[in-house]
């Protein structure tokens, strides 16, 4: 394996101090790596000041173009004083720096832990946040950003799969069942329209949340796209049927307050899931390749997975045929 295929590599400890003291800081060597794979991130000590969270974007992932959008929007949401962590800004207002054929951005270090998503008060403060956001995300359009899609997150990671990933005495059962999964999501999701796209977050897992001093505090808008707004609710609900309808009632009651929220979205969370679920075996798999993925997914590739997976599949087959959910 080449170092052109894995960029990564030369991504040493010297080679990351050196990169942030090309954008104007004196590090004091402390370096700490922070749990992330799709890029690299870590926590980097300043000489007499706070510790900086400096992350390198993966190479030939977003163009330049997209990682300014991403960073505008976040310093957006900043300055409407929503809790989003938003690169800094140097001296000659650049976000994005460049080092060693590395792109990088600095962030200030911002604690907390996950939220409590079992506790209404939380959901009712994660929903107001989130509306806030969704207020500012509706009033103008990326346009370089992706567009959430069927073909993006399903159609072509489908195809990849079968192609390269698949065993070959499971892909019968996974052509069938994926095909019959298009079919239904189409269906169920197919209502989208142009209008339904607003900027979003795009990733709102309880890891890109912490929670501090009864406030929630949104990092990592790296996969932020044009989508519907139940994109970035959906993912706070778990448990039973009427577990999360109790939580997206009190999630939508705080998003009311700053942002209006269209009920006939609600039909869509299954099929959001189905996309993900897809996207998340493809990107495992796309990144195979990477030393990090096989390190710290071991359960990945194998026989057992992909079994796992396909019934992971029928059941969601099964959701996409259920009513949706309702507002309590």
């Amino acid at each position: 394996m080449s170092n052109a295929e894995h960029p990564y590599d030369r991504l040493s400890p010297d080679c990351i101090i050196a990169a942030v003291e090309s954008a104007g800081y004196l590090c004091d060597a402390r370096l700490l790596a922070l749990n992330s794979y799709e890029n690299r991130v870590y926590q980097v000590g300043i000489e007499d000041e706070q510790p900086l969270i400096a992350k390198f974007y993966r190479p030939g992932r977003w163009e330049d173009a997209q990682i300014m959008e991403e960073h505008a929007f976040s310093l957006e949401l900043q300055d409407a004083e929503i809790s989003v962590v938003a690169p800094l800004v140097d001296a000659a207002g650049n976000t994005l720096h460049r080092f060693d054929g590395f792109r990088f951005a600095l962030f200030t270090r911002r604690g907390g832990y996950p939220p409590e998503l079992d506790n209404p008060d939380t959901l009712l403060v994660l929903g107001r946040t989130l509306g806030r956001i969704h207020a500012v995300g509706s009033s103008a359009r990326f346009h370089s950003r992706p567009t959430l899609s069927i073909d993006g997150m399903l159609t072509h990671n489908r195809e990849y799969l079968l192609e390269n990933f698949i065993p070959r005495d499971l892909k019968p059962a996974y052509e069938s069942l994926t095909r019959d999964l298009l079919a239904e999501v189409i269906r169920v999701y197919g209502a989208v329209n142009d209008e339904d796209m607003i900027r979003v977050h795009g990733d709102c897992h309880i890891g890109n949340i912490l929670w501090r001093d009864d406030c929630a505090h949104f990092v990592d808008l790296d996969d932020c796209c044009m989508a519907p707004a139940v994109q970035d609710l959906w993912m706070c609900l778990s448990g039973e049927r009427h577990e999360r309808e109790l939580q997206l009632s009190e999630l939508i009651e705080g998003y009311s307050e700053f942002c209006d929220f269209a009920p006939r979205q609600l039909r869509w969370i299954e099929a959001l899931r189905t996309l993900r679920l897809v996207n998340y075996a493809a990107w495992l798999a796309k990144r195979w390749t990477d030393p990090a993925f096989p390190r710290s997914f071991t359960w990945f590739n194998t026989e057992r997975y992909w079994a796992n997976h396909i019934l992971e599949l029928r059941e969601q087959l099964a959701a996409l045929q259920e009513e949706p959910l309702r507002l309590l």
